[in-house]
């Protein structure tokens, strides 16, 4: 409950940037296999498309290195929209890893739509592919595992999943939610949701009850990671109000919980600034900071990978990998 998570941040080396000429790379995910490789899954979408490509356009690229701060070197698609009538039709995004039992579970948000934002946006659901290695091939499930749930505060779409194991062997995953009870396109509350299973795939069984609501705005809280230490349960995410973080509009909070279905904002609720510390001494503003994605050795926090948007340059996002204390 008192982790102060800024503290645990160190300076970052330049060569700790995963960015590619010609496309915007968001979201990633990374996992080191027993021969010492990382292996990084990331949000990609073509620079032609602009940022908000990220809805119509998103695939997966996989990046691999010989350390965990980088540099990382592109390797091809690890994943993308399925095509054809699937839910996932034509986008892939969010990854984050899970590994149980010598095999890696990657979940992400899928959709389909018209090529309109919104309507891709409100087709949103939460799936998952598997596989022996990082590497692939991945073999997702046909149907999504977090679907939506008519009257409920998922009622719109659910995406942005993130999944950890409880001490009795099951698995929670905390993910976002948005409901119906605002006026369409948008939505709204957005908030978060929690669901368990006893397994990887599940079924996942949802809590009924929403979490991380903003009392004072509908736009709560999105792009949980989620993870256990110390006896808590913790979570970072971007506060769209600064209303938990109390540090200004797109922020990043953390949480605490000592079960997983009743959160609250940490004893430190500021997470960290929108902004990069350079080990060469220069401390870089970005306009945006988030999606954030921690790996763990030896059950601690040991690199912090974030989506960046730079200031002033949308199309120049990269993700960069910062060690931690």
């Amino acid at each position: 409950m008192n982790l102060n998570f800024s503290e645990l941040m160190l300076p970052v080396k330049r060569h700790s940037v995963f960015a590619m000429d010609d496309w915007c790379v968001w979201c990633g995910a990374m996992a080191r296999t027993e021969d010492g490789v990382c292996h990084l899954i990331f949000s990609r979408w073509p620079k032609s498309t602009g940022h908000n490509g990220w809805v119509t356009h998103s695939q997966f690229g996989y990046a691999t290195a010989d350390n965990p701060l980088g540099p990382y070197f592109f390797q091809g698609v690890a994943l993308q929209g399925a095509g054809g009538e699937a839910w996932d039709r034509d986008v892939v995004h969010n990854p984050t890893l899970l590994e149980f039992e010598g095999r890696y579970y990657l979940y992400y948000m899928g959709n389909h739509g018209n090529g309109e934002y919104w309507d891709h946006r409100n087709n949103q659901r939460i799936g998952v592919a598997m596989a022996e290695h990082p590497a692939g091939p991945w073999q997702r499930l046909e149907q999504p595992i977090v679907d939506v749930t008519p009257g409920s505060h998922d009622a719109l779409m659910t995406s942005n999943p993130s999944v950890t194991r409880m001490p009795d062997g099951r698995f929670l995953m905390v993910h976002k939610a948005v409901g119906r009870q605002a006026p369409l396109p948008q939505g709204g509350p957005v908030v978060c949701g929690v669901a368990i299973a006893e397994h990887p795939l599940g079924p996942w069984v949802k809590h009924p009850e929403p979490i991380m609501g903003n009392p004072e705005a509908v736009w709560s809280v999105e792009d949980p990671f989620l993870w256990r230490q110390d006896g808590w349960y913790y979570a970072l995410l971007k506060d769209f109000q600064g209303y938990f973080s109390g540090t200004g509009k797109g922020s990043n909070a953390l949480f605490a919980s000592a079960d997983g279905l009743d959160w609250r904002p940490a004893a430190h609720p500021s997470a960290y600034p929108n902004q990069i510390a350079w080990e060469d001494g220069e401390v870089e503003p970005v306009a945006r900071m988030e999606r954030q994605q921690i790996w763990f050795e030896e059950g601690r926090p040991r690199v912090l990978l974030c989506a960046v948007m730079p200031e002033g340059r949308p199309e120049d996002s990269y993700n960069v990998q910062i060690p931690l204390r």
